[in-house]
């Protein structure tokens, strides 16, 4: 055994803050997640309407239908 003191280490004082640390860190993953969805969704609809569009099609858009 090392008698120079390296069994009885203390932590570093910033380790009190490593649960916050993850916290920010889980909260900026899950907005780059949330954001190549809505990415990802999109590029799916206009890829839709590019296609509808390419085969000469004149109604492409899509229709919203208001709730009753």
């Amino acid at each position: 055994m090392a008698e120079d003191g390296e069994s009885k280490r203390e932590p570093p004082e910033d380790e009190g803050h490593r649960g916050i640390e993850n916290a920010m860190m889980l909260g900026f993953f899950v907005v780059v997640v949330a954001a190549g969805i809505w990415l990802l969704a999109t590029m799916a609809d206009v890829r839709k309407a590019q296609d509808c569009a390419g085969q000469g099609r004149r109604n492409c858009a899509t229709i919203d239908v208001p709730s009753r």
